[in-house]
């Protein structure tokens, strides 16, 4: 198990290789890297509109239509984002949420590295892989960590925008995401 909490970007080829290195017990590695974007409410907004259970890049003109409708409505693209943490704890809370995932999947390596400090979009900002023996649980697992970083990492947003700067809340669909796992237990 590997947990980082860092300014510095990663290699997420070279970070899953390392999972599997030397090993041929491992048959599956998922990974998730999440990006910093511009604008997440417009998605919001275009998801909305277009259908939650479609996906855009498969609805063609529709996406469009419902890009262009919103962008008049649309809050100002994020330009800058600050990520703060309290260094100990936050590492300390990340090593709790592998724990709880090892407890439910059998999992060979897992690495999560979290970025802080001064983001801009497009930045590598979260990465999170697991390796296991087979793909069901790595990905179950890949994606329960995730649910979880998003809810119970201690990590402090701010974006920037061309009309200032704003403090981010919680997402009450991240919360809603995180909750599944509950009935796992």
């Amino acid at each position: 198990m590997s947990v980082s909490v860092q300014e510095a970007d990663f290699d997420a080829g070279a970070e899953i290789a390392a999972l599997s290195a030397g090993r041929d017990d491992v048959g599956a590695v998922a990974s998730f890297t999440g990006l910093v974007r511009a604008d997440k409410q417009a998605d919001a907004a275009v998801a909305a509109r277009v259908g939650a259970d479609e996906t855009p890049a498969l609805q063609g003109g529709r996406a469009k239509d419902a890009l262009l409708a919103v962008a008049d409505d649309a809050p100002p693209a994020v330009q800058v984002m600050t990520l703060e943490h309290y260094p100990g704890m936050t590492e300390k809370a990340l090593e709790a949420i592998v724990d709880e995932a090892r407890g439910r999947w059998d999992l060979y390596g897992v690495r999560v590295i979290h970025r802080v400090g001064r983001l801009v979009p497009g930045d590598r900002i979260v990465f999170v892989a697991v390796a296991s023996a087979h793909r069901g649980e790595a990905f179950a697992a890949c994606e329960f960590i995730m649910d979880y970083l998003k809810t119970r990492a201690p990590f402090w947003k701010k974006e920037e925008t061309p009309d200032g700067g704003r403090w981010v809340d919680a997402r009450e669909s991240d919360d809603h995401a995180a909750g599944r796992w509950d009935a796992g237990k």
